[in-house]
């Protein structure tokens, strides 16, 4: 039997730091108690910039102007649970987005017109749990917060 090759689905991440170093994660409404750094999809016709900030913009109500891009690292992979797909494809590919909130974090307004989180939290990157993360996710996440700050979350 000859595996099937895994597809990934091209995709944004965005590490909203406010001035005091914390960062941002939003709990899922479809996953209760999943904690995530807000992240989405990137269209066909997108460069990965313009999906970030769609996404910021979609998630968190937030305007260019309000955040700025301090650097990007990527791709990072991982593959849905079981035969799970999401418009076709069997896992994601991220580039994930280092960026500093320029706004009042009273400006995050999660009650969009298609909510993805029902909650925000600011954290020390170092208080950041993997268990808050959703499973297929883990790994990023250890490897991200490692990359982004020199760090391993517990």
């Amino acid at each position: 039997m000859i595996p099937i090759e895994p597809i990934y689905r091209p995709n944004v991440a965005a590490i909203l730091r406010d001035p005091e170093g914390l960062v941002l994660l939003g709990q899922r409404i479809d996953y209760p108690g999943s904690w995530q750094f807000p992240q989405g999809g990137r269209m066909a016709s997108e460069q990965p910039e313009e999906a970030l900030q769609r996404e910021l913009s979609e998630e968190l109500s937030l305007e260019p102007g309000d955040w700025r891009v301090v650097e990007f690292r990527g791709p990072y992979r991982y593959l849905f649970h079981g035969r799970r797909r999401l418009e076709g494809y069997r896992g994601q590919e991220q580039i994930y987005f280092l960026c500093e909130l320029l706004a009042a974090k009273e400006k995050i307004n999660v009650a969009t017109s298609q909510p993805e989180f029902d909650a925000v939290r600011w954290v020390r990157p170092s208080q950041v749990r993997a268990a808050w993360v959703p499973p297929v996710k883990r790994l990023v996440y250890r490897r991200v917060l490692r990359d982004f700050f020199g760090m391993e979350i517990a």
